[in-house]
């Protein structure tokens, strides 16, 4: 029975043994785990329990940022092997829903996603994956960049839901994990020059340091203002909101052009009012995001192609035996950390 990070019940986690469904089916492969990495989304069901109507009722196995290696393939997979290092995308949907032949599969109601109740995640030595949703990293890619690859698809997902144009302006408010991989991607997408706006210095300063992007620290000044003068009074093309805090959100309207793009991508804790008018006066387009969808490939290419790097927000990297104060960590909420990860031991 492997052993696993198991959070027993909100504010409690443990490593100990733990049973997990291991039976490798015809599509399925089996993987030995590498790299997983810290998620914020991990953090709050270890610190509150819940995320909306997701309750941790029984102890669950945490962990859905995932790279590692193929040990065994199911009878009719074709397009992986055994040694293949791969990544896992950790979201399986009901093939025949509504959503999933609408190329929508991330909205499936149906989507059994890793480390979401009552599915249990990938920090454990191996785990069962369809073999779909697996894919080969090339071979100068590390196990580190894979498992950087499901915050990435996020980044990915909104600058795609943006429709970008080529030499496009963008304001990111909110320079946590999630908005510096919607920054990299709105630049690798076509856009000529990316702000992004936070309250944190040493967060602004990790973001800062990639050439296209722009800092604002809205301590000194507002948003608001520094698109302003940065534009000549005509605001941003796209405006990608990824703090999911109110006031930002309350602001977005400010920092657009006429006819431009707000794409929601940061996930507030409770409701908050929206200026509706300021979105009518502009006549913008809203979008919105929830996970990602069919965007994988195209996240290991850019990887792959050094047009994406994210190994500088990798911040600090921990054995497995040490998972447990890595999430201590991670609830700290250090303004230097961007992404910690947990190394699996390799047998």
């Amino acid at each position: 029975m492997p052993t696993s990070l198991v959070l027993e019940r909100k504010g409690q986690l443990s490593l100990r043994d733990f049973p997990l469904d291991t039976n490798l089916g015809p599509t399925d492969v089996r993987i030995a785990v590498r790299t997983v990495g810290v998620c914020g989304s991990d953090v709050h069901y270890y610190t509150h329990g819940k995320i909306g109507p997701f309750v941790v009722n029984e102890p669950m196995v945490l962990g859905h940022e995932a790279s590692g290696v193929v040990i065994e393939v199911g009878q009719q997979v074709r397009h992986l092997s055994v040694g293949d290092r791969v990544c896992m995308e950790p979201g399986i949907p009901d093939p025949q829903s509504r959503a999933s032949k609408l190329g929508i599969y991330n909205v499936d109601p149906a989507v059994r996603f890793w480390a979401t109740p009552p599915i249990h995640g990938c920090l454990t030595p191996e785990v069962v994956h369809p073999a779909a949703f697996t894919y080969r990293l090339p071979d100068h890619v590390s196990f580190a960049e894979g498992a950087m690859v499901e915050p990435f698809a996020i980044g990915m997902q909104a600058a795609m839901r943006a429709r970008i144009q080529p030499g496009d302006i963008a304001v990111v408010t909110g320079a946590g994990p999630i908005g510096m991989m919607t920054a990299l991607a709105a630049l690798a997408g076509g856009c000529s020059k990316v702000y992004v706006s936070d309250l944190a210095q040493p967060k602004l300063d990790i973001i800062g340091a990639y050439p296209g992007i722009e800092t604002i620290n809205i301590r000194e000044t507002p948003a608001a203002e520094a698109i302003a003068k940065a534009t000549d009074d005509w605001g941003a093309d796209v405006v990608f909101e990824c703090s999911g805090a109110a006031p930002a959100i309350l602001g977005v309207p400010q920092l657009a052009r006429p006819g431009g793009t707000i794409v929601l991508v940061g996930m507030p804790v409770d409701p908050v009012p929206f200026d509706i008018v300021g979105l009518q006066a502009k006549e913008l387009r809203v979008e919105t995001v929830f996970r990602y969808a069919n965007v994988y490939d195209r996240a290991i290419s850019l990887i792959a192609a050094g047009k994406v790097d994210l190994k500088p927000l990798i911040s600090l990297t921990v054995p497995f035996a040490d998972s447990i104060a890595a999430f201590d960590r991670a609830v700290e909420g250090r303004e230097t950390d961007v992404k910690i990860q947990i190394e699996m031991p390799v047998e």
